[in-house]
């Protein structure tokens, strides 16, 4: 109370008239986030009439390793649990991505260089002689009737005979055919990989079958169309599944393997059930000495596999002759799921040491800070350049040399693509965004995770995505190539540094910075165990976390999510006072005086680069009687002036020459070499958002301060952040590495 009485009159007078344009920046988001209701409530959480749609599968497929090519059969029960009536249904065909009147290379931009590679070129031209896309055989229902269907690019809307009421389900069935894509050459989130030196192909397989899209309260259905880019919106249900592939081949699949004694051989078998008990490390139970004997072998005879799965949001699978299998089991909570790796030998001997381990260290972190992880199976499966993910399993690159040594790079590389794409079991196969309208939501969340559990789990691994200081090269680059969090993923340029990268950073920022770890995590921690299984929204992120922890983070979500504004808070000005020596024996006399009266000495200005000048003097004098309006009683004037006698006082200046409102963080060092830091919340900038000034009251003198020392908002410029000014910033690095 003393400070606000005697303080505040004194940084009022010194700057009157600072305020620039008002922003708007602490403005609550309000009608920006859809209007709660019965649906999806205030609080972020679903409402009491929230409902989703589901849609169970059962397939029959065949994979022709001759031709490369999938044909298959699907019977789809589609649960009408919406309040509304149907009268048509949208799937997905995403494989029409590869049809040769793809909208995917009619809106690709190109341009011809100087010299460029032929992989390139035959790539961005659609050079490839490659038959791609379904072929639509039938669409019946559960009598074999025909049923009037169309197709829209990626897209087949199919007509209900009648009218789906709320509480209908509808079973049709629809017989497809398509050519696997060479990954090498067209490209594409699954596909084959052809291994020249045994004459073998590695499949991993997705986006393989008519696929139902999502219908829900926000958009209806999400049928736009899939250009390649941003990902899927799928429905929860249950799949039995059976694939026949060449005998002699080994596979991996969403799901839970029915016929395990049909397709494996004793020995395999054995490892199997072994696997299951085996909490302390990996049993291998196709092992590499199999797998060559197989490469070799090439048999013509089939086995059917068959796979079961419950609540998941999708199906994919990965086969081939060259495989090894380990697994290990986890114990997490209640359940106890078996990590999983496939890879050929060419991964090893990294993928053998690597591979489980980092898919039992993600699930097992991930399950902390959102929800036991509830599937059966998680499964990691090598094959070259990529990283994809869907439920419970995941492709992944990271290949050793041909004599199977490999750099830290490789290991790392291969490592930090493992948690990421078994990270995304949660963001979004549990936690079901919809990635084509909101890309940040599982990529971006799930880096931040990934992250998290990086730190963990290999505290020696270089960190790529997450921490502040990393993102600072992007958030200093050029504007015009940047989108805010909140644009859709075909329209984002930087795709990487943005709904990757900077959303993590900003989780990331949100958790050590704004609210501290503990009430982040519980946050955090609400939102995922409020929406398992569900579709969220962006604004159903947003609000639970701030309904979870008693902090209004409007400000936090327009900066960071609705602009491309960067953190560049700069020291404009420190000036150091003390007061006359000739106050401390002020009388407590209610003198008639003009209040809030200052006596600067020859330093007023403020304009000195150091403390070299010494501080500049003020004058504390009663306060008039006036001011204390209806009171009766005072205050005791000399108590007050006893109080400040020998202090310094550090009226400190800063302007927000990024656009982007954050805590300050200010480190002070005192002439005795002591220390400490000062946090501010981002609050001080809601009634000027450019420019702020602040007095500290400090027992010890000053020699230096520095503002964000150990790099934490992201600051695109530390040049500014010191006081006093020094030629080279990096100078103050010890202080802020610490």
């Amino acid at each position: 109370m003393i400070r606000i009485l005697v303080l505040t009159t004194f940084c009022s007078l010194t700057f009157a008239g600072a305020y620039a344009q008002w922003q708007g920046k602490f403005e609550q988001l309000g009608q920006t986030l859809p209007t709660p209701n019965e649906y999806r409530t205030g609080s972020g959480s679903p409402g009491p009439e929230y409902w989703q749609q589901q849609a169970d599968y059962i397939i029959n497929a065949e994979l022709n390793d001759d031709t490369q090519s999938i044909t298959g059969s699907e019977t789809v029960t589609y649960h009408n649990n919406s309040p509304e009536v149907l009268t048509y249904l949208w799937l997905q065909l995403d494989q029409n991505l590869f049809d040769s009147d793809s909208n995917t290379g009619k809106t690709r931009t190109t341009s011809i260089q100087d010299s460029i590679t032929t992989k390139e070129i035959a790539g961005n031209l659609d050079l490839y002689d490659f038959d791609g896309g379904y072929k639509i055989k039938s669409v019946t229902d559960a009598s074999g009737n025909g049923l009037n269907h169309f197709i829209n690019a990626t897209m087949m809307r199919i007509d209900l005979p009648k009218q789906m009421n709320p509480g209908d389900n509808f079973t049709f069935k629809i017989d497809w055919a398509f050519n696997i894509n060479d990954r090498m050459s067209e490209g594409g989130r699954s596909g084959y990989e052809y291994f020249p030196e045994d004459k073998n192909y590695l499949y991993t397989v997705a986006q393989w079958f008519p696929r139902m899209c999502v219908y829900d309260d926000i958009e209806g259905w999400q049928n736009k169309q899939f250009l390649g880019r941003s990902e899927f919106a799928t429905v929860f249900g249950n799949y039995k599944v059976k694939i026949t592939v060449p005998a002699d081949h080994i596979m991996a699949a969403t799901g839970v393997l029915q016929n395990a004694k049909a397709v494996l051989t004793p020995d395999q078998f054995s490892r199997y059930e072994k696997a299951k008990t085996s909490f302390d490390a990996p049993v291998i139970i196709a092992t590499q000495q199999e797998a060559v004997q197989r490469e070799k072998s090439k048999s013509k005879e089939k086995k059917t596999w068959e796979f079961h799965a419950e609540n998941v949001r999708d199906f994919a699978f990965a086969t081939s002759r060259k495989f090894i299998w380990d697994a290990q089991a986890v114990k997490i909570g209640n359940n106890t799921p078996l990590a999983m790796s496939f890879y050929p030998k060419e991964g090893n001997p990294l993928w053998e040491k690597e591979s489980t381990k980092a898919v039992k260290n993600t699930i097992t972190t991930y399950s902390k800070y959102t929800i036991d992880y509830p599937y059966p199976v998680a499964i990691s499966v090598h094959t070259a350049s990529i990283g994809m993910e869907y439920p419970m399993i995941c492709f992944n690159f990271g290949r050793p040399n041909k004599d199977g040594t490999f750099s830290d790079n490789t290991k790392w590389g291969m490592i930090g693509v493992i948690v990421h794409e078994v990270g995304h079991n949660f963001f979004p196969m549990i936690i079901n965004n919809d990635e084509r309208e909101s890309t940040w939501m599982d990529e971006g969340i799930n880096s931040f995770v990934q992250y998290l559990t990086q730190v963990e789990n290999y505290p020696d691994m270089p960190k790529r995505r997450g921490h502040a200081e990393g993102i600072v090269p992007y958030m200093k680059g050029d504007k015009t190539t940047m989108r805010p969090l909140m644009t859709g993923g075909e329209q984002v340029v930087q795709i990487g540094n943005e709904q990757y990268g900077k959303a993590a950073t900003a989780l990331n920022i949100l958790r050590e910075t704004v609210m501290g770890p503990e009430l982040f995590d519980k946050a955090f921690k609400e939102y995922a165990q409020r929406w398992a299984f569900k579709h969220p929204k962006p604004s159903d992120f947003f609000r639970t976390l701030e309904d979870a922890s008693a902090v209004d983070l409007d400000w936090y979500w327009r900066g960071w999510f609705y602009t491309t504004d960067h953190v560049d808070l700069s020291v404009d000005k420190v000036r150091w006072f003390k007061m006359r020596e000739e106050n401390a024996n002020l009388e407590n006399k209610n003198k008639n005086v003009k209040s809030g009266a200052i006596t600067a000495g020859s330093n007023a200005n403020g304009n000195s680069s150091n403390f070299d000048n010494g501080p500049e003097p003020f004058s504390v004098i009663p306060t008039d009687s006036r001011l204390y309006g209806e009171f009766l009683s005072r205050i005791d004037d000399k108590a007050v002036a006893d109080r400040m006698k020998g202090k310094n006082f550090y009226e400190v200046t800063l302007s927000n020459r990024g656009g982007l409102v954050m805590p300050v963080i200010i480190e002070w060092t005192y002439k005795d070499g002591s220390k400490e830091i000062e946090r501010l919340p981002a609050e001080i900038w809601r009634t000027n958002e450019q420019v702020i000034s602040k007095v500290f009251v400090k027992d010890k003198e000053v020699s230096n301060i520095v503002v964000d020392p150990m790099k934490e908002t992201a600051d695109t410029d530390t040049g500014n952040n010191a006081f006093p000014k020094v030629d080279q910033p990096s100078k103050f690095d010890k202080f802020r590495n610490k």
